[in-house]
């Protein structure tokens, strides 16, 4: 059975995360809080949103697919960036990861949302053949770029003056007028 996550299933969702992340060899990375999936999935203003893959007849959770909305500046459309998507590998095979994809895939036809993407990592040859075996279309020709850290900051403290420069509130709302300098 595929459901909508709720409240009750972050600590489920952030164990399988760490599981997700471990599978990766990257759990050091894995550092999101219960609290942080909380605000992030069903805080005043979600930043994403997840399905919940539950056995059939035992109600166990046995998977998980976390997304978001994002826009195409050339199709002038939404559509879903799949963040993670994870199987127990005790229930790998069982047509989860299958379920969640179709219903991700039905929420983008009821939403009208024309594309829906995400990430694998090369190495991992198993979720490579089953996304070729769904159809899926990898495009070699983009590379995935990150900016974190230190480089993150030092390109920050390099912008314009008229950017606002203090921190987020809180609740992801806005921040106020732009200072001058």
């Amino acid at each position: 059975m595929i459901r909508a996550a709720t409240e009750k299933d972050v600590a489920e969702i952030r164990a399988m995360i760490r599981e997700l992340a471990d599978y990766e060899r990257a759990v050091e990375q894995a550092r999101a809080t219960g609290e942080q999936l909380r605000e992030a999935l069903f805080g005043e203003h979600p930043a994403a949103s997840a399905l919940i893959a539950e056995e059939d007849g035992t109600g166990r959770v046995v998977g998980y697919a976390l997304w978001f909305p994002r826009f195409s500046t050339w199709t002038g459309t939404r559509g879903m960036h799949l963040e993670d998507l994870y199987v127990r590998p005790s229930a790998r095979g069982g047509g989860y990861g299958r379920a969640l994809l179709a219903s991700l895939a039905a929420i983008c036809e009821q939403r009208g949302y024309e594309r829906f993407e995400w990430w694998v990592l090369a190495r991992n040859e198993p979720a490579i053949g089953f996304y070729r075996s769904l159809g899926v279309e990898f495009l070699d020709e983009w590379r995935v770029c990150r900016l974190s850290g230190g480089p993150l900051a030092e390109l920050a403290a390099r912008a314009p003056a008229v950017l606002d420069r203090t921190p987020a509130p809180r609740d992801g709302g806005p921040r106020g007028p732009l200072p001058q300098r």
